[in-house]
């Protein structure tokens, strides 16, 4: 088991006897005697030359060290929200190594000036359960988004990845709180840096000043507020930190029109891209009512040492709920919950060890008794297992048909055979007898595990490992028809060996088989046994009383997947502008939009949604 997972422990909500909010672990207080508006303001908006720096910019990106109880967050958004100059987008990116419960968060945000209070209920909406790592949050019709970072600061400075322009040094005292105010995060925090980036601070501590200039920032003194006479301003030394890149609209192709092409392609397109999807699939020229046959859940990992499957599918999970929510019709998502059945009474300990020293939120998972399971199935539970309320169900074809409509992007219903570098910059995309389809700036290969033969008409596949060891696995589903005078059942996603879907459209669907070596990919009734077979040895007969009940209907596909079982996510570093999104296995809904996202931020210098050691691990290798 490994030894580096840290438990995240949520901040407890105390006041002094001012009313002000008080930690007890720190023991100082959340803002100082002026009001945590008028600190925001005069500190970190106005030490940071802001609004006047964010405005005509593309974007803007502020990071603040200590988000506390959200209203330094709060303040900038309104500062921005009501400049008619500011920047097209605003990314705000926070650590905190204590979050607070959304309720308590709100007794703090009742307190601030009317003008706060839609913004902080807009936050609420958003707000994330308290597990350990980066959570992104998209608000004002997606042109400020959040990225918030759980952990020790330490830890989670070195996991950041942003080009930031304006720090907000916030944090309780440096004699209560030394880490956040050392060498340590001051060297993150100018790794982090843009060229001409400012951080400011109402701390006037001579030793914070010293490690900031050490740092490689030029150091002074501004006058506080609130009979405080000091503050501390800083600008990032001439020569030091990236440069400003401005936001340029470029056309990107997308090879495969699947939960991977369609989950970048849609990213890019909402960001203003020229987007150009190619696959032979991709005219959604089916029925829809056939679309809505079929049907697959997303429900996130769990081990006892959170590792990356675990972690990257807790982020995958919030990614397609963020992106998917608002889509329409048998697109959006169904938060249906999903139960993960402990298989044997062994298992089941394990599950509850793994519980136990994680000290998840109930709101992410928790543990049900046989009992308790049975009651939330609706179905009678041997055994209990693992509650995650957050858990969806997916029409994949409605998924995609929505997706691949944006209008930020084209279809083209073409195979492309190879992909070459173009002359001066850019790729071209060739069709079998070498003819020009298109060409674009920047090229994502999404088509599974067609993707390695493409990528070796550019390099040799023996460069990259992972990519040549990729399996290709036959798999089926079967689809039962379901009753509309039936109840509901089950009412959640079962998942164990095998897993049954709660019906919908009409359909319900069991899954899944798996074939490696399989020459061809096709429905058998060989397939549907084996599945009952799997799904019969957890669940009694008769629970679920679609399952087993006339031939089914099924769907048969492939799947690529890596030694690890985890998605190739990444650059391409020796060919600029080329990407890879493929190899998701079984999980092309944990991986789709976090992967959109994940490519579209370093695309657009905006914060990662994941860890730096999580891009690693999904990194062409």
């Amino acid at each position: 088991m490994s030894d580096s997972y840290q438990q995240l422990i949520p901040a407890r909500w105390r006041e002094d006897a001012n009313g002000i909010p008080r930690s007890e672990r720190y023991g100082d207080v959340y803002y100082g005697a002026a009001g945590p508006v008028a600190q925001a303001r005069h500190v970190f908006l106005q030490g940071n030359g802001l609004p006047q720096r964010w405005q005509g910019r593309d974007a803007f990106t502020i990071c603040e060290t200590g988000f506390g109880l959200g209203q330094n967050f709060l303040t900038a958004w309104q500062c921005w929200r009501d400049d008619p100059q500011r920047s097209a987008r605003l990314h705000y990116l926070a650590f905190e190594a204590h979050p607070f419960h959304l309720q308590d968060l709100r007794r703090a945000w009742a307190r601030l000036p009317d003008a706060l209070r839609p913004l902080a209920d807009e936050l609420a909406v958003h707000w994330p359960a308290l597990t350990p790592g980066v959570h992104r949050l998209d608000m004002a019709g997606g042109r400020l988004s959040l990225t918030l970072l759980f952990g020790d600061i330490q830890r989670m400075t070195i996991q950041a990845q942003a080009v930031v322009d304006a720090f907000f040094l916030d944090g309780f005292a440096p004699r209560q709180n030394p880490v956040m105010w050392s060498p340590t995060v001051f060297r993150q925090l100018r790794r982090l840096a843009r060229s001409g980036a400012t951080a400011a601070t109402w701390c006037s501590a001579g030793q914070v000043r010293r490690d900031l200039s050490d740092a490689g920032f030029l150091v002074r003194k501004a006058p506080g507020l609130a009979g405080k006479r000091e503050m501390t301003v800083a600008v990032l030394r001439p020569n030091l930190g990236a440069p400003l890149q401005h936001w340029r609209r470029q056309t990107v192709a997308v090879v495969g029109a699947g939960l991977a092409g369609a989950g970048v392609a849609y990213a890019l397109a909402l960001r203003g891209h020229d987007v150009q999807v190619w696959d032979p699939s991709c005219a959604l020229d089916v029925d829809p009512a056939m679309r809505r046959r079929s049907a697959a859940a997303l429900v996130p990992a769990l081990s006892p040492d959170d590792d990356t499957r675990s972690r990257l599918s807790r982020a995958g999970l919030e990614r397609a709920w963020a992106r998917w929510r608002a889509l329409d019709g048998g697109a959006q998502p169904d938060v249906c919950g999903a139960l993960v059945c402990a298989q044997t009474d062994e298992e089941a300990d394990v599950q509850r060890q793994a519980l136990a020293r994680l000290q998840f939120p109930d709101a992410w998972v928790r543990w049900l008794d046989a009992d308790a399971a049975s009651r939330q199935a609706g179905v009678p539970m041997a055994r209990g297992g693992l509650w995650f309320p957050q858990a969806v169900q997916v029409c994949p074809g409605e998924l995609l048909a929505a997706l691949l409509s944006h209008p930020g992007l084209t279809r083209n219903p073409v195979r492309v055979a190879r992909v070459q570098p173009a002359a001066e910059r850019g790729w071209r995309l060739l069709d079998d007898q070498g003819a020009q389809l298109a060409q674009a700036d920047q090229l994502v290969l999404a088509n599974a595990r067609h993707a390695a033969a493409l990528l070796q008409g550019v390099a040799p596949l023996s460069a990259y490992p992972v990519l040549a060891g990729l399996r290709s696995l036959a798999g089926q589903v079967s689809l039962y028809p379901a009753l509309s005078s039936e109840r509901r059942v089950p009412s959640c996603i079962l998942s164990g060996r095998g897993y049954c879907l709660p019906p919908r459209h009409g359909w319900a669907v069991a899954g899944s088989t798996y074939r490696a070596g399989a020459t061809d990919s096709a429905v058998e009734q060989l397939g549907h046994r084996d599945i009952l077979n799997r799904i019969g040895a957890w669940l009694p007969d008769g629970a679920v009383p679609w399952l087993g009940r006339e031939a089914p209907q099924g769907w048969a596909g492939w799947r690529a997947a890596t030694r690890d079982h985890l998605p190739i996510i990444d650059a391409v570093s020796t060919w600029p502008g080329l990407w890879l999104a493929c190899a998701y296995g079984s999980r092309g809904l944990s991986w789709s939009a976090l992967a959109g996202d994940l490519i579209a931020a370093r695309l657009d210098q905006e914060p990662w949604p994941i860890e730096r050691e999580l891009q690693h691990r999904i990194r062409l290798r």
